[in-house]
């Protein structure tokens, strides 16, 4: 149980039987951890009002709903339904260096940890010694029944030493190392959690950026034709030479687009390929395009105060407030006294073979008591820090919380926006195409000018790239907002780890 000793400046004689009864009921010194209540909101604010979001027409427009309490799979990243993906994820998963440290991080925790235990029970040590000696005949009297002044003594000894823990110091001690296990334990889940989030994000960019590549490509190829109509009006001289460079001009400009485009896609490429744990040289063949996925249609939707049981982050941080409030017991026990009981049990022999004769076993006990008198305050103000320490853990736990529901309301409200988003742009794209089909076709029968033209290839290629983008922002966000839920690790089948 959590108590605090304190102990006065006369009259510590008196207080001895207080503390012997302490030591036998088996209580700790310091603070009794218990985990933090879970926040009181009931939902996310305002990101939280609709239910659903809106739809749009084309792939990747279904109304997404949001489910109160709704189960999330262990393997998240399946939910978009593409065989690809799994595999590169669970490629990543094995591969990936940070995973591979984080799993290393675990295991030193845990052995820790289990070398913390052992302080709960006596030590005892062997050792077989030989020594070589000669004694001063004419000032020391002979110290062996020998009367050769020179003489070999082997020692056979087992020591035991017992340090009590009377006020729970090493009971703390090994409390704060588990939480210090646990808190590696969450690293890692939260490690598996962003290398997974990170892998879907970086497929779902090099689809988006296809796509817009596509796009581009497609206009290009409009484009070109459109130049060969009015270079062959300006060889009949219904077309001037101005009207021609300005077609070229449209095309080019579009054409220009291209290389940074190409670019991107690459530079996802080398992060996708990175993120599996490879070098360059080692790309993956999967490619990914947007009509590879699936736009989740049912998305969960957890509570706070579920919330804070699921992020791997919170659960860390309220992991190292626990390990900072048993050190506070740690630090409180180091100022009391410290009891120890010790015994030796040897033999000492001039002859090697004799050290298991009648006569040259010996045997000792002891115990000790051993208070600090003075040590300029040291262990006090370690005490302090201890508690400055928990104090800091306390803040950062809250922290953490807070930052977990501002990852769900804003990944809320990016899905809703990311809705409303390609509701106008496939409309606006749907809009600019037909507009630019009216256009060609008015331009072969010579009705419009090339700029007109231009303005709607122009408008067209913005109209689309949006489309696009705002279609793979909706499946981005949705891996994020499963992120931001924690990602379901906690419905990985008992027992199964990575």
């Amino acid at each position: 149980m959590g108590l605090a000793v304190s102990y006065p400046r006369a009259g510590r004689t008196r207080g001895l039987p207080l503390v012997l009864t302490v030591a036998l009921a088996g209580c700790a010194v310091g603070p009794r951890f218990k985990s933090p209540a879970p926040p009181a909101a009931a939902d996310y604010g305002s990101a939280a009002v609709a239910s659903a979001t809106a739809a749009a027409a084309g792939a990747g427009g279904d109304a997404q709903r949001f489910i109160t309490d709704l189960e999330i799979p262990a393997q998240w990243w399946t939910l978009f339904r593409s065989a690809k993906l799994d595999q590169l994820v669970e490629q990543a998963l094995k591969g990936n260096p940070t995973v591979g440290a984080a799993q290393a991080a675990l295991r030193q925790a845990r052995e820790l940890y289990a070398a913390q235990r052992s302080t709960l029970l006596p030590s005892v040590e062997g050792s077989l010694a030989a020594n070589r000696s000669r004694f001063a005949v004419n000032s020391l009297a002979n110290p062996t029944v020998s009367p050769n002044p020179t003489y070999t003594l082997y020692t056979a000894q087992l020591s035991l030493s017992y340090a009590l823990d009377v006020f729970g110091g090493n009971r703390r001690a090994v409390e704060a190392a588990q939480a210090q296990a646990e808190v590696s334990r969450f690293q890692l889940e939260a490690a598996y959690l962003t290398l997974s989030s990170n892998v879907v994000v970086t497929a779902i960019q090099e689809a988006g950026l296809r796509g817009q590549l596509a796009a581009t490509e497609r206009l290009l190829d409009l484009q070109h034709q459109l130049t060969s109509i009015v270079r062959r009006q300006q060889a009949l001289g219904t077309a001037s030479t101005l009207t021609l460079l300005a077609q070229q001009s449209a095309e080019a400009q579009t054409a220009a687009t291209l290389p940074p485009l190409q670019k991107q896609l690459g530079q996802t490429r080398d992060a996708l390929t990175a993120l599996l744990g490879r070098l360059p040289t080692d790309e993956p063949p999967e490619t990914f395009r947007l009509e590879d996925l699936s736009l989740p249609q049912e998305l969960p939707l957890s509570l706070p105060s579920k919330l804070v049981e699921q992020r791997p982050d919170v659960r860390a941080a309220q992991a190292n407030l626990h390990a900072a409030s048993a050190a506070v017991g740690v630090a409180l026990a180091n100022m009391l006294p410290q009891f120890a009981i010790t015994a030796d049990l040897g033999s000492s022999a001039l002859k090697f073979g004799d050290l298991l004769h009648t006569g040259s076993g010996f045997w000792d006990t002891g115990a000790s008591l051993t208070q600090t008198l003075f040590d300029a305050g040291a262990l006090m103000h370690k005490h302090r820090a201890a508690e400055a320490a928990l104090d800091e853990a306390g803040e950062q736990y809250r922290a953490a919380v807070i930052l977990a529901c501002q990852n769900v309301a804003d990944a809320l409200r990016a899905l809703r926006a990311d809705a409303d988003a390609l509701q106008a742009s496939a409309e606006a794209s749907r809009t600019a195409q037909a507009t630019l089909d009216v256009a060609s076709r008015q331009l072969q029968l010579g009705t419009i000018s090339v700029a007109a033209l231009t303005g709607a290839e122009q408008t067209y290629q913005q109209a689309e790239l949006a489309r696009i983008q705002a279609q793979a922002n909706r499946y981005a966000d949705s891996a994020g907002l499963l992120q931001a839920l924690g990602g379901g690790w906690w419905n990985r089948p008992q027992g199964e780890s990575r």
